[in-house]
């Protein structure tokens, strides 16, 4: 149980210290989200509590997959929330993402990749 805790204290602090990084620069506070931390921390807490290789790996195998159709919201979040607001530009791109995950896992799956 104290694992348990220690693993949210830890991903909780990272979250936490990019959103209080952003305050203070909006570069370096993405810069920093823009990393793989918490598919970093997943990978040393399944390493760490001895899962196989095979699925440590298959983790960051398929991040890859699913860190691409999700790139593009962040292009139109920007330009919809100067038009619409925030949540509806939020709402909007998250719904642009679902719709473009369900289109690449339908490529993929035609090329042989199965996602889901």
């Amino acid at each position: 149980m104290a694992y348990l805790a220690f693993k949210y204290l830890v991903s909780a602090a990272m979250v936490v210290l990019v959103s209080e990084l952003a305050k203070r620069s909006d570069k370096l506070g993405a810069l920093l989200a823009s990393l793989p931390l918490v598919t970093v921390l997943t990978l040393i807490w399944l390493h760490l509590e001895r899962q196989p290789a095979d699925k440590v790996a298959n983790h960051a195998w398929y991040t890859f997959w699913f860190v691409l159709p999700t790139l593009p919201m962040f292009l139109l979040f920007p330009w919809l929330q100067a038009r619409l607001g925030f949540w509806l530009a939020l709402g909007a791109s998250v719904l642009l993402t679902m719709l473009l995950f369900a289109a690449f896992a339908w490529l993929l799956r035609l090329a042989g990749i199965q996602l889901l």
